[in-house]
């Protein structure tokens, strides 16, 4: 069996968070949508709501979960994009920032969760 690239996972996970958005309800409004070099997997809106989605794609063996590797940088070029998203777009919904868990053996999908809300922007205080 040939080993499937970082990108070819990447794409299969993308493609199964598409799919689960959509048979939700939801419209998919852009994929792998950037601003310079910072990137959201899925933009997609149901009714009042613009969700943000991070997807992880990750073996079922593998050591950390796909939402643990959503780490605070991640987290924080996401919520950059959905701010310069909805600005740009004059989007007037509530913006929501999610994470789609993909796991996969030897590239055949096994799971997929849609975790809502999986964060939220951290306001410094000073």
């Amino acid at each position: 069996m040939t080993q499937l690239t970082n990108q070819e996972i990447g794409k299969l996970g993308e493609d199964a968070a598409a799919n689960l958005l959509i048979q939700k309800g939801y419209k998919i409004l852009e994929r792998n949508y950037r601003i310079g070099h910072l990137e959201v997997d899925i933009i997609a809106l149901k009714g009042d709501v613009v969700a943000f989605v991070e997807v992880k794609t990750r073996a079922v063996n593998y050591l950390v979960s796909p939402q643990e590797a959503v780490n605070y940088q991640k987290q924080k070029f996401i919520v950059s994009v959905a701010s310069g998203y909805m600005r740009r777009f004059r989007r007037t919904e509530e913006a929501r920032l999610d994470v789609i868990s993909v796991l996969h053996k030897n590239g055949v999908v096994m799971e997929v969760e849609h975790i809502e809300n999986a964060y939220y922007p951290r306001v410094r205080t000073y």
